[in-house]
């Protein structure tokens, strides 16, 4: 098979990602061997890329948003027949059996492994997948309008629980990219207002044709308080600016998996009055059936721009300077 493939760390525009030929995985016990089909663009890719998460000091293929089919099957896998059409998400492996596990909060698992990451992802023609961690993917959506769901649906969807948000109160988000296109759907299907803070006015436009009160470039401008606040921008300069915009007892969650440092904030302005702060550490299993559930019902369609799987530079790139509108999402072509 051919795939993307990272020797070591870099910046991205750098490009050092190489399209090289490699050996076709195997599925073991319980693992499905997947034909990708196409695979979504993350900001985690440019995290694991450049770096800003742990180096695993080993060559790794990016990609935890994948759809494809079924292509093989290993030894005592039978959830899935041959042909059928899964995804892949970030969550590969969780231990089962610890306090975490037990207690139905796998994403906290001391021993979870991550696709992309500590294990080959789907920048590749082929990836192999635990079939206890695959979903099955409803038929509403294309190959290429599904991928942004596995990843920037279901930490949106995990992110906006953990906001606390309820149907019909003041939302606000922070940073408008992949994640935040998908969860401004579920919040406007809820009834709720949205008010959207970003840098770009591409994206603000993008926001306000999807249904948002108000788009603007400073916290400051926000014309109403929020009940509650998402913050998909890794910045923590954002962090105080979002609490001082939150209604008395409002919730803020913070849904990246890396943010920069977060300055001094005073307790009375930022965190009296019973503010709360809640941090989103990847997802479930139950968060991605939950979402894709909730995504097939309303419909979500998400918004992509295709990439031919050999140009993920390219749209990383583009991702790094903020200019995808919705989700870059990589094809695989015939």
């Amino acid at each position: 098979m051919k795939a993307m493939v990272l020797d070591r760390c870099a910046p991205i525009h750098s490009r050092p990602l190489r399209w090289e030929e490699l050996p076709d995985p195997t599925p073991g016990r319980g693992e499905v061997l997947v034909r990708v089909k196409a695979c979504g663009v993350c900001r985690t890719d440019l995290h694991v890329i450049e770096g800003e998460l742990p180096a695993m000091g080993r060559r790794v293929i990016p990609g935890h948003q994948v759809v494809g089919t079924v292509d093989g099957q290993g030894a005592g896998s039978h959830r899935f027949a041959i042909g059928d059409r899964i995804g892949v998400a970030w969550l590969h492996h969780t231990c089962g059996q610890c306090s975490h596990c037990r207690e139905g909060k796998e994403n906290l698992c001391e021993d979870s492994l991550f696709t992309g990451y500590h294990r080959p992802g789907g920048y590749a023609e082929y990836i192999v997948v635990p079939e206890d961690f695959a979903y099955a993917i409803p038929g509403v959506f294309s190959d290429t309008e599904a991928p942004p769901l596995l990843c920037a649906g279901i930490i949106g969807y995990r992110s906006l629980k953990r906001s606390q948000c309820r149907p019909g109160q003041a939302l606000a988000l922070y940073g408008f990219g992949s994640s935040a296109h998908i969860v401004i759907q579920i919040a406007r299907h809820w009834g709720c207002g949205v008010y959207v803070c970003s840098r770009d006015a591409k994206h603000r436009q993008l926001a306000l044709s999807l249904g948002a009160e108000w788009a603007g470039s400073s916290a400051e401008d926000m014309p109403v308080l929020a009940d509650s606040a998402i913050i998909f921008a890794p910045a923590g300069s954002l962090v105080p600016q979002a609490l001082a915009r939150l209604r008395k007892g409002g919730t803020l969650a913070l849904a990246g998996i890396y943010m920069t440092s977060i300055p001094e904030m005073d307790y009375e302005t930022h965190l009296f009055h019973e503010k709360n702060i809640h941090s989103v550490t990847a997802n479930t299993r139950e968060d991605g059936n939950e979402l894709l559930r909730v995504a097939a019902e309303i419909p979500i369609r998400p918004q992509v721009e295709l990439f031919p799987m050999e140009r993920a530079n390219d749209a990383l790139i583009r991702l790094k300077e903020d200019s995808i509108q919705g989700s870059a999402v990589l094809v695989v072509q015939d």
